[in-house]
Order: structure tokens, then C-alpha cells, then sequence
């Protein structure tokens, strides 16, 4: 649980577990709904969405077992717990940590994220992130974002993806630039490092995504209680039948989503600690360096390389580049060498 969400639980209450016996008449009710409601006079200040946060956290359970759908159905006579954990600090601390600046105003800043950098602080990652690297920045610059000095998030990229981010400065940017990802009003593009070669070399995936049935971890493509979802794929490098560099546009932007889309069509992202479970028949051919780099490659093979949206208070266009960074670069080449060398 982030730390915002987490202060934001009634002061009192934080801490403790209440348990409620759910009636007869609670029959087929969903489960955030019921507990927020049965909870209401021993709880003041607890939101339904809350408490759909706290159950898709793990901190709810039925009969003792985990519930992790807040659209589960309530069953008679099941004794239902919530868990409201203790604060921590929500308020980031500036960190001295170096950033790729692109182009900075007094409106936002545009940069390049390296691989392996959090963006927000959450529990694992309670410090060192993108937020407390923007704090020390430019804390004389944050004019203010609903009335705090902080820099404003308005799309975000996985730990281990690289590229190209905008972060707001102000309430007015945050604003605006939160309405274009909102709608898609701009331009965004990813490189991929797959396994495989796709077929066609160009086109679309689409598919709901959402959580993974068995795995409350994951996202998947899901035939039930998903978004929408619509992937464009272009390849751009294809090297023999092992790999394939792709060019990746989003229509939509959900969790995970071109992770999800390219590994649910079979050409998962090389290194993906989470969507790569086994090593893929494409590797079966390679000599045994390339083949070791490949599998063993740290990461998803994933970067933001670009990023073109007008200026949210002065409406000039602004397009933005990040280059493949030195460890899929260096992949890159290592794959060039195997083609040559065939």
C-alpha cells in the first residue's frame, strides 16, 4: 500500500482488524460494498474505495481465507475481516539523485528514466525514487499541486522500464497533461525486445486486460471484468527467427499492457521477470554467449524512446527522444553479431 493511501485511514483505527458475522440479508452483495457499509458505525471516514484498495491489497479475508476480489459475493453466515494498517510517512523527502533532464520550464520537466529507478515511493521503495529525485531538483520550482509543493505524476513507467517521462510543476500542467494521457492526446512510442518473430511484422493486439485469475500479481488478457486494450506493433529489426526489435504504440494504457499484450500473442518481452516463465524455443539455436545474455538479461527489454505532446499552458508542440540505453544496446549488438555471422 502506498503511503498516501495509507494516511489517509481514520487516525484511531489504523492498526486494527475488525470482524463482522455478514447476515442473511447480505446475500450476494459485493464484498467492498458490504464491509463498508457493516463497518460504517465502527469505522467513520471509510470510503467504498478504500476498502476496494484494502481488499485488492490482501488485507480482507473471509473465514480466515485471503479475499482479493471486492467484487466477490458475500456469502450468509461467513465471519469477514478487515485489516487497517498503520501509517507511515507520506510526505517524499528530497534525495540528490542524478537525472537525465531533457527540457525543463517552470511548468514541467521532461526526462529520461533509467532502468531500475521506482517513480513513487511504496512499501519496498519508501525512498529513492523519481519523486524524491524531482524534490531535490526543483523544490523551489513546484508551485504547488493540490496544495502541496510535489511534483506531479501523471503517467508512470514500471521500475525497470527506460525512457522518456514528463513530471508536472504545477496544478496547470498537471492538469492539462493528466487530461491528454487521459484521452491519448499525444504521442508515444516503445521499443520492445522480443523472443521470437512476430507474424505479421506489423499490426494489432487487442484483449481485455486484467488481474490474472490465479495470480492477483499479474495482469492478463481476460475474458471477464478487463479494460479494453489496443496494442500497435511495427517491427523494426527482425534477427533471424530469435528476436525481434518491435515499435509499440499504445491506444489505450493499461498496467503492464504491451507486456501483457506482446507475451499473451507468444513473443513475450525478453527478460521479463514476471510474463517470461520458461526459456522460449527461439533460444534453442543460439550459440551459448548469446544465448546466456539473452536469458539472463536483468530486466524487461522495454524503453519509452518517444514522447511528443503539446505544452500544457502554452500549447507549442514538444517531441521528445531517449536512446536505447547501454544494456539493450549492447543486446542489440550482440544479436547483430549472430545474423553476420550466419
Amino acid at each position: 500500500m502506498s503511503a498516501a493511501t495509507q494516511t489517509s485511514l481514520p487516525g484511531p483505527f489504523a492498526g486494527q482488524t475488525h470482524e463482522i458475522q455478514a447476515p442473511p440479508e447480505a446475500a450476494g452483495l459485493r464484498a467492498d460494498r458490504f464491509l463498508t457499509d457493516a463497518l460504517a458505525g465502527a469505522i467513520g471516514g471509510l470510503s467504498r474505495s478504500r476498502v476496494k484498495a484494502l481488499i485488492e491489497q490482501g488485507q480482507a479475508s473471509r473465514d480466515g481465507v485471503p479475499v482479493h476480489d471486492p467484487a466477490e459475493s458475500v456469502r450468509p453466515g461467513a465471519r469477514y475481516a478487515l485489516r487497517l494498517p498503520p501509517p507511515e510517512d507520506a510526505v517524499p523527502q528530497p534525495q540528490d539523485i542524478p537525472l537525465t533532464i531533457l527540457f525543463e520550464d517552470r511548468d514541467l520537466i521532461v526526462l529520461d528514466k533509467p532502468a531500475g529507478l521506482v517513480v513513487h515511493p511504496a512499501p519496498g521503495n519508501p525512498d529513492g525514487t523519481l519523486v524524491n529525485a524531482v524534490l531535490a531538483h526543483a523544490a523551489e520550482d513546484l508551485t504547488g499541486i493540490g496544495g502541496e509543493a510535489r511534483p506531479g505524476i501523471v503517467h508512470r513507467l514500471d521500475k525497470d522500464t527506460s525512457g522518456v517521462m514528463v513530471v508536472a510543476k504545477s496544478q496547470a500542467a498537471h492538469t492539462a497533461l493528466s487530461a491528454a494521457f487521459a484521452n491519448r492526446d499525444l504521442d508515444r512510442e516503445y521499443l520492445a525486445l522480443v523472443w521470437g518473430l512476430p507474424s505479421p511484422a506489423e499490426g494489432e493486439i487487442t484483449g481485455d486486460i486484467g488481474r490474472h485469475p490465479m495470480d492477483r500479481k499479474r495482469m492478463a488478457v481476460v475474458t471477464r471484468n478487463g479494460k479494453h486494450a489496443l496494442t500497435r506493433y511495427r517491427t523494426e529489426r527482425a534477427f533471424g527467427t530469435a528476436c525481434a526489435l518491435l515499435r509499440c504504440r499504445l491506444a489505450t494504457g493499461r498496467t503492464h499492457q504491451i507486456r501483457v499484450h506482446l507475451s499473451h500473442i507468444g513473443h513475450p518481452l525478453v527478460g521479463d521477470p514476471v510474463y517470461l516463465k520458461r526459456v522460449p524455443a527461439a533460444a534453442r539455436n543460439l550459440a551459448a554467449p548469446l544465448r546466456e545474455a539473452l536469458t539472463g538479461f536483468p530486466r524487461q527489454a522495454l524503453h519509452a524512446a518517444t514522447l511528443g505532446f503539446r505544452h500544457p499552458v502554452t500549447g507549442a508542440a514538444l517531441s521528445f527522444t531517449a536512446a536505447l540505453p547501454p544494456d539493450m544496446a549492447e543486446l542489440l549488438r550482440a544479436l547483430e553479431g549472430h545474423v553476420t555471422a550466419r
